[in-house]
């Protein structure tokens, strides 16, 4: 994808982009990010907090400083990169993420952790972002498999509408080539071997018969990738709205985090996929066209034309799909998390005959 040029200073100078925790958590480098919103900082020590290294690498920590920043800066903050051996060669992966949140996260309007740098080096394709630390303000992020009522997937899909409608149809959107959609790089890496075995196993197991099986899945989603491309209406899309993705914040309000799969496309692949994924078989199947005709309100409050509930409740079943071959393609994660969503969006897509919502 095409990376724009490293953040520039008020002074004129350009911060390099580190590409290891060494670097970014020295105050000299901390410093020059941090200029690049708040110019007159200048950070004296840096404290390290708890680590969590996957494919990226996430550290909290906490700055001391001096000089003039506005009241509601916090010294507790949160960075991402990609670092040591493994997330190198994964570093790729965290871009359409940092475009989020350097470019269109205030536009956006949703909910999200407040970002105080993010960008990418042009040459290396490293990449960070820093945020303000939601923890240390008494927000909580969510695993997937704890309970969440309705009345919180409402409030969740409440913030989907605010930026699908913010970004609806927007030119700027349309014109930038990073967020094409992009549903086809999921089958290029992985596709009918993982789902197969995820079906077999005991996680599988969960499913119904009716939606059990890979080469159908696969073939769905295929058709589901090519569709996507030309979908009308567009907008920005989350991508991976699995409650794994929700956090909340100190107010214990649903928010969004995570947008590796931010990309352009149609809005039901966001909130079909959030409303199968987040909440219990039995609460779906009470509440799911309540929970269709509120997001549908909001979105028109946020000044679209929203579809109408009839045709509406015929397209989210394409996001069911979406989420149901993300998560039947997926391995390392906890079995209990992949089986809790496989059960949910299975079942779904079983209730909804949703993969005839794609098939020709």
């Amino acid at each position: 994808m095409p990376t724009p040029p490293q953040t520039d200073r008020p002074d004129g100078l350009r911060v390099a982009v580190p590409r290891d925790a060494e670097e970014l958590l020295s105050p000299e480098w901390l410093t020059a990010a941090l200029r690049t919103r708040f110019p007159d900082i200048t950070v004296t020590a840096v404290h390290p907090g708890p680590v969590v290294s996957r494919l990226s690498t996430n550290i909290r920590f906490r700055v001391e400083y001096t000089g003039d920043v506005p009241e509601d800066f916090t010294p507790y903050l949160c960075a991402k990169g990609y670092f040591g051996e493994v997330g190198w060669l994964a570093r790729r992966a965290g871009e359409h993420e940092v475009v989020f949140y350097r470019d269109l996260a205030a536009r956006a309007g949703v909910r999200t952790l407040r970002g105080v740098y993010a960008d990418i080096d042009p040459e290396t394709h490293a990449n960070v972002i820093i945020t303000e630390d939601v923890i240390a303000q008494g927000g909580t992020f969510l695993d997937g498999i704890e309970d969440y009522t309705p009345d919180q997937a409402a409030e969740s899909l409440e913030q989907l509408a605010v930026m699908h409608a913010a970004m609806w149809q927007d030119p700027a959107i349309a014109a930038d080539d990073s967020l094409a959609s992009r549903l086809d790089t999921h089958l290029m890496a992985r596709g009918l071997k993982e789902i197969s075995k995820n079906f077999d196993s005991e996680l599988g197991a969960v499913v119904p018969e009716q939606a059990r099986d890979a080469q159908r899945l696969v073939d769905a989603y295929r058709a589901l990738a090519t569709a996507a491309k030309t979908a009308a209406p567009w907008t920005l899309l989350h991508g991976d709205t699995h409650l794994g993705n929700v956090f909340l914040d100190g107010a214990g309000r649903p928010s969004f985090t995570d947008w590796q799969l931010a990309q352009r496309g149609p809005w039901y692949l966001d909130v079909g996929y959030h409303i199968a994924a987040t909440i219990s078989v039995a609460d779906r199947r009470r509440t799911e066209r309540d929970l269709l005709r509120h997001y549908l309100d909001r979105l028109r409050a946020g000044g679209v034309d929203a579809p109408a509930f009839d045709q509406a409740w015929l397209d989210i079943r394409q996001g069911m799909v979406h989420g149901f071959f993300l998560w039947g393609i997926t391995l390392l994660v906890k079995p209990a998390t992949i089986a809790a969503r496989l059960e949910r969006l299975g079942t779904a897509v079983a209730d909804h005959d949703a993969f005839t919502s794609v098939e020709a």
